[in-house]
């Protein structure tokens, strides 16, 4: 089974080596790999862990986005070994490991710099430049044929030097040219299957991408949140996404990351009581769902990006089970799954401030109905077809749906139901 379809059923987790455990190195990290494994999660996103340049660093440990050499480990995470153990450790756990690939430019003390300077983009004085704030960096021109081989020739000695099974592209569509992208898979996947995940929300990028994210849907649910916008907007959102990209594409969905938590908050800054609310929608209306290191765990605090901030585990909400559940339900049906792999949201429902919604794929048919408001709605059916009794499938709490009788929803209330 190729790429995507082997990750259809999954959940994406990104791991931030550095703040997942007290040592933050990829060795402590692997005693994390069982309980991930039982968490559900079927592929880990590994943030990059490449050395960071010291030359224009910020703060005291500086952004893993600026790479210092593109084909070796960071000594503060461990060894190119240490790598291939986790990567070793995972596939022997049945997940796959895709890295992150930050293409778009180099620290200032990459060699490139000195040696290869006409790899790099130039501002109107002909000086190596950067982009916005991001001093840190040194921004690469990829419309010279030379930079691309030998960006291409860096990600080869990842594919070649370890086992693993892709690449997720940092900032993949900003400056650079969707050519670089048709050759670095035809170079690449012609080792082996690989799957592409592009940090980049555009149709265009699945011409050679597997996965984009669904950046707009994320802004959205903030609003929905805060009541700027309805359950009517989620569904037209979905509804013109699938018109812009298709059934075949996988969006990834998420209510957090790395860049999320660090620079707007956490879930619970942004979604405070509705964060499980969003959470289920995610996970179940549209696309391929990802979770942040901690995340699981209750995460309370913004990740200092800069610095070392171990992640506390002691999951003070008791979280884990819920998010078990959630990546339990998407693995076992397959209406949920990703892509074409999976069926199309239908509403089912008319309230403004309630999404409703079946999937059906064969003879597997699931039913979301997630109250989008902090206070009480009354939803009312419109497709008869979901009349009956169900069990939701968090609570185990029975409930009839008819399209004649409305039913009341608690604020931010969410039910979820499999089969008739």
């Amino acid at each position: 089974m190729p790429f995507p379809e082997k990750i259809a059923p999954g959940t994406i987790y990104e791991v931030n080596i550095r703040q997942h455990t007290p040592e933050g190195t990829i060795n402590a990290f692997i005693k994390d790999l069982p309980r991930l494994q039982n968490l559900g999660v079927q592929m880990l996103w590994i943030m990059p862990v490449q050395p960071i340049g010291i030359e224009n660093r910020k703060g005291t440990l500086g952004s893993y986005y600026a790479v210092r050499d593109y084909t070796a480990v960071n000594e503060e995470f461990g060894t190119l070994q240490d790598f291939n153990n986790l990567v070793d450790n995972a596939h022997d756990l049945g997940l796959f490991v895709i890295l992150d690939w930050v293409p778009n430019h180099t620290a200032w003390d990459h060699p490139w710099t000195k040696t290869h300077p006409e790899y790099y983009a130039r501002d109107s004085l002909g000086n190596i430049t950067y982009e916005a704030d991001w001093t840190d960096i040194a921004l690469l021109d990829h419309t010279n044929p030379a930079t691309r081989t030998a960006m291409i020739e860096a990600m080869k000695f990842w594919v070649d030097s370890t086992a693993i099974d892709g690449f997720r592209c940092d900032h993949a569509g900003h400056d650079i040219p969707l050519y670089f992208w048709e050759e670095a898979t035809a170079a690449l996947d012609s080792i082996r299957d690989l799957f592409w995940l592009a940090e980049w929300d555009e149709a265009r990028m699945h011409l050679e991408f597997d996965a984009s994210y669904a950046w707009g849907l994320m802004h959205l649910t903030n609003e929905v949140a805060k009541g700027k916008a309805n359950a009517d907007s989620l569904h037209h959102w979905i509804m013109s996404d699938l018109h812009q990209y298709g059934q075949k594409a996988f969006r990834m969905t998420i209510i957090t990351n790395h860049d999320e938590n660090a620079w707007q908050g956490t879930v619970f800054e942004r979604y405070g009581e509705s964060h499980q609310t969003f959470a289920t929608f995610i996970f179940t209306a549209y696309g391929i769902p990802m979770l942040y290191s901690g995340q699981e765990a209750g995460l309370d605090k913004r990740l200092r990006f800069f610095a070392k901030d171990t992640i506390d585990w002691s999951d003070p909400q008791g979280l884990q089970p819920f998010y078990q559940k959630l990546i339990a339900l998407k693995a076992a049906n397959p209406a949920l799954w990703a892509g074409e792999y999976g069926a199309m949201p239908e509403r089912i429902n008319d309230d403004p401030d309630i999404y409703g919604f079946k999937r059906v794929k064969g003879d597997n048919t699931v039913i979301g109905i997630l109250n989008f408001s902090g206070e009480p709605q009354e939803l009312h059916l419109t497709d008869t077809s979901v009349a009956g009794k169900f069990t939701d499938y968090f609570t185990g709490q029975e409930h009839e749906l008819s399209a004649g009788q409305p039913l009341e929803m608690e604020p931010w209330e969410y039910w979820f139901f499999v089969g008739k």
